[in-house]
């Protein structure tokens, strides 16, 4: 069984969405890869762009592992932390 790699981030876009600081620009799950876009709401410059892998891998757009569609919660604090935001 194949994973739905837009359903997961759906789920990582709303995990990363709770944390204070954050803010969700897009969510492109038609595009090839699908990707959500996700900024510190206080910087014009820390964005970040995540897909997810087949195997249910969060990366980031310069290859860094977040986490893994089983701890979706995990991968996206690991996120708020790259960008220098709050806890949820």
């Amino acid at each position: 069984m194949m994973l739905d790699t837009a359903l997961c981030l759906e789920r990582f876009a709303w995990h990363a969405g709770r944390h204070a600081d954050l803010s969700v620009q897009s969510l492109a799950l038609s595009s090839d890869p699908a990707y959500v876009s996700v900024r510190n709401r206080f910087s014009a410059t820390l964005t970040e762009t995540v897909t997810c892998s087949d195997e249910g891998a969060f990366i980031t757009s310069w290859g860094y592992r977040l986490g893994t569609s089983e701890d979706v919660e995990s991968a996206a604090a690991r996120l708020a932390f790259l960008l220098a935001a709050l806890p949820a």
